[in-house]
Protein backbone atom coordinates (compact mmCIF):
# COMPACT_ATOMS: atom_id res chain seq x y z
CA UNK A 1 0.00 0.00 0.00
CA UNK A 2 1.53 3.30 -0.76
CA UNK A 3 2.69 5.42 1.87
CA UNK A 4 0.38 8.70 2.31
CA UNK A 5 1.10 11.89 4.39
CA UNK A 6 -1.27 11.21 6.85
CA UNK A 7 0.84 7.67 7.18
CA UNK A 8 3.63 10.34 7.51
CA UNK A 9 2.22 12.58 9.86
CA UNK A 10 0.77 9.80 12.31
CA UNK A 11 4.85 8.33 12.63
CA UNK A 12 6.37 12.10 13.50
CA UNK A 13 3.13 12.93 16.02
CA UNK A 14 1.75 15.91 13.75
CA UNK A 15 -0.79 17.34 11.38
CA UNK A 16 -0.65 16.07 6.92
CA UNK A 17 -0.64 19.76 7.09
CA UNK A 18 2.18 20.38 8.31
CA UNK A 19 3.22 17.64 6.36
CA UNK A 20 2.56 19.45 3.55
CA UNK A 21 4.22 22.38 4.77
CA UNK A 22 7.77 20.48 4.87
CA UNK A 23 7.26 19.32 1.21
CA UNK A 24 6.20 22.55 -0.32
CA UNK A 25 8.69 24.70 1.99
CA UNK A 26 5.16 26.81 2.85
CA UNK A 27 3.04 27.92 2.79
CA UNK A 28 3.81 28.27 6.68
CA UNK A 29 6.92 28.15 8.61
CA UNK A 30 7.47 24.65 10.97
CA UNK A 31 9.37 24.62 13.91
CA UNK A 32 13.03 23.33 13.08
CA UNK A 33 12.09 20.28 15.78
CA UNK A 34 8.92 19.49 14.36
CA UNK A 35 10.35 19.50 10.59
CA UNK A 36 13.42 17.05 12.08
CA UNK A 37 10.75 14.64 13.21
CA UNK A 38 8.83 15.31 9.31
CA UNK A 39 11.88 14.48 7.45
CA UNK A 40 12.76 11.40 9.59
CA UNK A 41 9.40 10.09 9.31
CA UNK A 42 9.53 10.52 5.60
CA UNK A 43 13.19 8.88 5.04
CA UNK A 44 11.94 6.00 7.31
CA UNK A 45 8.71 5.61 5.19
CA UNK A 46 10.21 5.82 1.67
CA UNK A 47 7.40 8.72 1.05
CA UNK A 48 7.63 10.05 -2.03
CA UNK A 49 4.97 12.56 -3.12
CA UNK A 50 4.26 11.80 -6.77
CA UNK A 51 1.29 13.86 -7.92
CA UNK A 52 0.85 12.30 -11.41
CA UNK A 53 0.50 9.02 -10.37
CA UNK A 54 -1.76 10.04 -7.55
CA UNK A 55 -3.97 11.69 -9.37
CA UNK A 56 -4.28 8.53 -11.81
CA UNK A 57 -4.33 6.43 -8.49
CA UNK A 58 -7.72 8.06 -7.43
CA UNK A 59 -9.18 8.66 -10.80
CA UNK A 60 -9.09 12.31 -10.23
CA UNK A 61 -7.81 15.33 -11.97
CA UNK A 62 -5.12 17.01 -9.51
CA UNK A 63 -6.98 20.43 -9.01
CA UNK A 64 -9.59 21.78 -6.83
CA UNK A 65 -12.68 23.61 -6.94
CA UNK A 66 -14.15 26.61 -5.81
CA UNK A 67 -18.10 27.66 -5.94
CA UNK A 68 -18.93 31.52 -5.60
CA UNK A 69 -22.14 33.08 -5.36
CA UNK A 70 -21.26 35.95 -7.12
CA UNK A 71 -17.99 36.86 -8.85
CA UNK A 72 -18.80 40.53 -8.59
CA UNK A 73 -19.00 41.16 -5.43
CA UNK A 74 -15.49 41.83 -4.31
CA UNK A 75 -15.63 40.42 -0.48
CA UNK A 76 -16.16 36.90 -2.82
CA UNK A 77 -13.73 37.84 -5.34
CA UNK A 78 -11.05 38.48 -2.43
CA UNK A 79 -11.94 35.21 -0.49
CA UNK A 80 -11.35 33.40 -3.81
CA UNK A 81 -7.73 35.06 -4.79
CA UNK A 82 -7.22 33.76 -1.02
CA UNK A 83 -8.15 30.40 -1.91
CA UNK A 84 -6.30 30.69 -5.13
CA UNK A 85 -3.05 31.78 -3.65
CA UNK A 86 -3.50 29.03 -1.01
CA UNK A 87 -3.97 26.25 -2.87
CA UNK A 88 -1.32 26.99 -5.62
CA UNK A 89 1.17 27.22 -2.72
CA UNK A 90 0.58 23.45 -2.00
CA UNK A 91 0.84 22.59 -5.68
CA UNK A 92 -3.04 22.61 -6.13
CA UNK A 93 -4.37 24.79 -9.36
CA UNK A 94 -8.00 26.37 -8.23
CA UNK A 95 -10.98 25.91 -10.73
CA UNK A 96 -13.72 28.67 -10.08
CA UNK A 97 -17.76 28.45 -11.12
CA UNK A 98 -19.57 31.38 -10.27
CA UNK A 99 -23.06 30.59 -9.93
CA UNK A 100 -24.66 34.63 -10.04
CA UNK A 101 -26.64 34.04 -7.76
CA UNK A 102 -28.38 31.30 -9.97
CA UNK A 103 -29.11 27.97 -8.13
CA UNK A 104 -29.60 26.11 -10.80
CA UNK A 105 -25.89 27.47 -11.97
CA UNK A 106 -24.66 26.73 -8.39
CA UNK A 107 -25.67 22.46 -9.12
CA UNK A 108 -24.51 22.71 -12.67
CA UNK A 109 -21.33 23.82 -11.42
CA UNK A 110 -20.57 21.10 -8.55
CA UNK A 111 -22.01 18.57 -11.34
CA UNK A 112 -19.32 19.67 -13.21
CA UNK A 113 -16.72 19.61 -10.92
CA UNK A 114 -17.60 16.23 -10.01
CA UNK A 115 -17.60 14.96 -13.32
CA UNK A 116 -14.16 16.27 -13.91
CA UNK A 117 -13.23 14.62 -10.68
CA UNK A 118 -11.57 17.57 -8.96
CA UNK A 119 -9.66 15.98 -5.68
CA UNK A 120 -12.17 18.26 -3.58
CA UNK A 121 -14.82 21.17 -3.37
CA UNK A 122 -14.44 24.68 -1.90
CA UNK A 123 -18.34 26.05 -1.65
CA UNK A 124 -19.68 29.00 -0.51
CA UNK A 125 -23.62 28.24 -1.07
CA UNK A 126 -26.30 30.51 -2.30
CA UNK A 127 -28.96 28.92 -0.51
CA UNK A 128 -29.49 26.56 3.14
CA UNK A 129 -30.90 24.03 0.63
CA UNK A 130 -28.19 23.70 -1.67
CA UNK A 131 -27.63 19.93 -1.84
CA UNK A 132 -23.75 20.25 -2.35
CA UNK A 133 -22.98 18.32 0.70
CA UNK A 134 -25.50 14.83 -0.75
CA UNK A 135 -24.09 15.44 -4.41
CA UNK A 136 -20.14 15.32 -3.13
CA UNK A 137 -21.27 12.72 -0.99
CA UNK A 138 -22.80 10.61 -3.38
CA UNK A 139 -19.27 11.05 -5.58
CA UNK A 140 -16.99 10.35 -2.63
CA UNK A 141 -15.66 14.32 -3.09
CA UNK A 142 -13.95 15.95 0.16
CA UNK A 143 -15.73 18.98 0.77
CA UNK A 144 -15.22 22.02 2.62
CA UNK A 145 -17.92 24.75 3.21
CA UNK A 146 -17.32 28.62 3.71
CA UNK A 147 -18.78 31.59 4.67
CA UNK A 148 -22.38 29.97 4.81
CA UNK A 149 -23.66 27.00 6.73
CA UNK A 150 -24.21 23.68 4.19
CA UNK A 151 -24.70 21.06 7.22
CA UNK A 152 -22.34 21.02 9.95
CA UNK A 153 -23.06 17.31 10.66
CA UNK A 154 -21.69 16.14 6.94
CA UNK A 155 -18.80 18.27 6.32
CA UNK A 156 -16.18 21.17 7.71
CA UNK A 157 -16.87 24.82 7.79
CA UNK A 158 -14.68 28.11 7.89
CA UNK A 159 -16.83 30.53 9.17
CA UNK A 160 -16.73 34.27 10.34
CA UNK A 161 -18.67 35.03 13.72
CA UNK A 162 -21.70 36.81 11.92
CA UNK A 163 -23.97 36.71 15.19
CA UNK A 164 -21.24 38.07 17.10
CA UNK A 165 -19.93 40.79 14.56
CA UNK A 166 -23.05 42.02 14.34
CA UNK A 167 -23.14 42.95 18.11
CA UNK A 168 -20.30 44.22 17.81
CA UNK A 169 -21.61 46.73 15.06
CA UNK A 170 -24.81 47.16 16.87
CA UNK A 171 -23.06 48.32 20.00
CA UNK A 172 -20.84 51.00 18.39
CA UNK A 173 -23.64 52.70 16.80
CA UNK A 174 -25.64 52.90 20.37
CA UNK A 175 -22.09 53.78 22.02
CA UNK A 176 -22.39 57.07 19.70
CA UNK A 177 -25.77 57.90 21.41
CA UNK A 178 -28.15 56.03 18.79
CA UNK A 179 -31.45 54.82 19.98
CA UNK A 180 -33.08 54.25 16.63
CA UNK A 181 -30.90 51.83 14.47
CA UNK A 182 -32.67 50.05 11.26
CA UNK A 183 -31.31 46.80 9.70
CA UNK A 184 -30.41 46.45 6.68
CA UNK A 185 -30.14 42.95 5.35
CA UNK A 186 -29.19 40.55 2.53
CA UNK A 187 -31.33 37.37 1.55
CA UNK A 188 -32.50 34.40 3.53
CA UNK A 189 -28.79 33.07 3.76
CA UNK A 190 -26.84 31.60 6.60
CA UNK A 191 -24.80 34.56 6.97
CA UNK A 192 -27.56 37.25 7.03
CA UNK A 193 -30.18 35.74 9.11
CA UNK A 194 -26.85 35.18 11.97
CA UNK A 195 -26.31 39.11 11.38
CA UNK A 196 -29.84 40.09 12.16
CA UNK A 197 -29.87 38.08 14.70
CA UNK A 198 -27.25 39.48 16.44
CA UNK A 199 -28.48 43.26 15.46
CA UNK A 200 -31.58 42.49 17.42
CA UNK A 201 -29.82 40.68 20.40
CA UNK A 202 -27.67 43.79 20.80
CA UNK A 203 -30.86 46.23 20.81
CA UNK A 204 -32.70 43.55 23.13
CA UNK A 205 -29.47 43.66 25.64
CA UNK A 206 -29.45 47.68 25.74
CA UNK A 207 -33.16 47.75 26.28
CA UNK A 208 -33.96 49.29 22.84
CA UNK A 209 -37.13 48.54 20.94
CA UNK A 210 -36.49 46.91 17.67
CA UNK A 211 -36.75 49.08 14.34
CA UNK A 212 -37.69 48.31 10.68
CA UNK A 213 -35.70 45.34 9.25
CA UNK A 214 -35.49 45.25 5.73
CA UNK A 215 -34.59 42.51 2.85
CA UNK A 216 -33.00 43.11 0.06
CA UNK A 217 -30.38 41.45 -2.35
CA UNK A 218 -27.26 42.22 -1.71
CA UNK A 219 -24.81 44.37 -3.93
CA UNK A 220 -24.80 48.43 -3.69
CA UNK A 221 -28.14 48.94 -5.81
CA UNK A 222 -30.26 47.18 -3.41
CA UNK A 223 -28.76 49.17 -1.00
CA UNK A 224 -29.72 52.42 -2.79
CA UNK A 225 -33.02 51.79 -3.34
CA UNK A 226 -33.61 50.51 0.52
CA UNK A 227 -32.99 53.77 1.86
CA UNK A 228 -36.29 54.99 0.64
CA UNK A 229 -38.17 52.22 2.28
CA UNK A 230 -36.11 52.60 5.48
CA UNK A 231 -37.14 56.55 6.20
CA UNK A 232 -40.73 55.81 5.49
CA UNK A 233 -41.91 54.48 8.78
CA UNK A 234 -43.41 56.12 11.31
CA UNK A 235 -40.28 55.89 13.15
CA UNK A 236 -37.14 57.57 11.27
CA UNK A 237 -33.96 55.81 12.48
CA UNK A 238 -30.89 57.58 12.97
CA UNK A 239 -28.50 54.90 12.04
CA UNK A 240 -28.81 51.69 9.66
CA UNK A 241 -26.22 47.94 10.58
CA UNK A 242 -25.98 47.24 7.26
CA UNK A 243 -25.06 43.29 6.58
CA UNK A 244 -22.52 43.79 3.78
CA UNK A 245 -20.37 46.15 2.77
CA UNK A 246 -21.82 47.02 -1.22
CA UNK A 247 -25.41 47.50 0.24
CA UNK A 248 -23.68 50.14 2.57
CA UNK A 249 -21.87 51.77 -0.21
CA UNK A 250 -25.22 52.01 -2.56
CA UNK A 251 -26.43 53.21 0.82
CA UNK A 252 -24.16 56.19 1.21
CA UNK A 253 -24.60 57.32 -2.23
CA UNK A 254 -28.55 57.32 -1.83
CA UNK A 255 -28.60 59.26 1.65
CA UNK A 256 -26.46 61.79 -0.62
CA UNK A 257 -28.94 62.07 -3.23
CA UNK A 258 -31.29 62.61 -0.44
CA UNK A 259 -29.27 65.66 0.45
CA UNK A 260 -28.71 63.31 4.23
CA UNK A 261 -25.83 64.34 5.73
CA UNK A 262 -23.65 61.04 6.85
CA UNK A 263 -23.08 60.48 10.04
CA UNK A 264 -24.99 63.82 11.40
CA UNK A 265 -28.33 63.06 9.42
CA UNK A 266 -28.24 59.09 10.06
CA UNK A 267 -24.95 56.78 10.14
CA UNK A 268 -23.90 53.72 8.40
CA UNK A 269 -21.95 50.50 9.34
CA UNK A 270 -21.42 47.91 7.07
CA UNK A 271 -20.24 44.22 7.34
CA UNK A 272 -17.47 42.22 5.19
CA UNK A 273 -14.15 44.58 5.48
CA UNK A 274 -14.15 44.77 1.18
CA UNK A 275 -10.57 47.02 0.16
CA UNK A 276 -13.43 49.22 -1.75
CA UNK A 277 -15.14 50.17 1.83
CA UNK A 278 -12.34 52.87 2.75
CA UNK A 279 -12.54 55.17 -0.26
CA UNK A 280 -16.30 56.16 0.37
CA UNK A 281 -16.84 59.73 1.60
CA UNK A 282 -17.13 59.63 4.28
CA UNK A 283 -15.22 56.63 4.69
CA UNK A 284 -17.27 53.63 5.43
CA UNK A 285 -16.81 51.66 9.28
CA UNK A 286 -17.37 48.03 8.95
CA UNK A 287 -16.77 44.51 10.63
CA UNK A 288 -13.58 43.58 8.98
CA UNK A 289 -13.61 39.45 8.28
CA UNK A 290 -10.95 37.99 8.51
CA UNK A 291 -10.93 36.93 4.53
CA UNK A 292 -7.22 35.47 4.15
CA UNK A 293 -7.48 33.11 7.57
CA UNK A 294 -10.84 32.07 6.35
CA UNK A 295 -9.34 30.98 2.75
CA UNK A 296 -6.31 29.15 4.59
CA UNK A 297 -8.14 27.26 6.56
CA UNK A 298 -10.27 26.29 4.53
CA UNK A 299 -7.77 25.20 2.09
CA UNK A 300 -5.98 23.65 5.02
CA UNK A 301 -8.94 21.70 5.86
CA UNK A 302 -9.76 20.22 2.79
CA UNK A 303 -6.31 18.94 1.92
CA UNK A 304 -6.27 17.35 5.15
CA UNK A 305 -9.46 15.28 4.54
CA UNK A 306 -8.14 14.65 0.84
CA UNK A 307 -5.26 12.97 2.33
CA UNK A 308 -6.64 11.16 5.38
CA UNK A 309 -9.84 10.29 3.36
CA UNK A 310 -12.09 11.42 6.46
CA UNK A 311 -13.99 14.52 6.48
CA UNK A 312 -13.96 16.55 9.83
CA UNK A 313 -17.56 17.84 10.27
CA UNK A 314 -18.41 20.82 12.36
CA UNK A 315 -17.87 24.78 12.49
CA UNK A 316 -14.88 27.03 12.96
CA UNK A 317 -16.00 29.98 13.40
CA UNK A 318 -13.45 33.64 13.37
CA UNK A 319 -13.72 36.60 14.83
CA UNK A 320 -14.34 39.41 12.83
CA UNK A 321 -12.97 42.75 13.76
CA UNK A 322 -14.63 46.61 13.93
CA UNK A 323 -12.69 49.01 11.42
CA UNK A 324 -14.01 52.58 12.64
CA UNK A 325 -14.02 55.73 9.83
CA UNK A 326 -16.44 58.64 9.15
CA UNK A 327 -19.60 57.05 8.71
CA UNK A 328 -20.35 56.33 12.06
CA UNK A 329 -19.18 59.74 13.70
CA UNK A 330 -15.62 58.06 14.34
CA UNK A 331 -12.71 60.00 12.88
CA UNK A 332 -12.66 59.47 9.10
CA UNK A 333 -8.79 59.16 8.78
CA UNK A 334 -7.37 57.25 5.67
Amino acid sequence: MAVTRADVARLAGTSPALVSYVLNDGPRRVAPATRARIEAAIEQLGYRPNMSARSLRMNRGHALGMVIPDGSNPFFAELAAVVEAAAFARGYPLIVGNAAGDEARERAYVRAFIDRRVEGLLAISSSWESGIADACAAADMALVAVDRIIDPARCAHVMCDSLAGARIAVNHLISHGHRDIACLSGPHVSTADERVEGYRQALRDAGLPESVVVRAEFGGAAGYRALAELMSGARTPTAVFVTSDLQAMGMLRAAYDANLRVPDDLAVVGFDGIEYSRYTRPGLTTMVQPTRRMGELAVELLLNQIDSGAAEPGVTSLAAELTTRGSCGCADDF
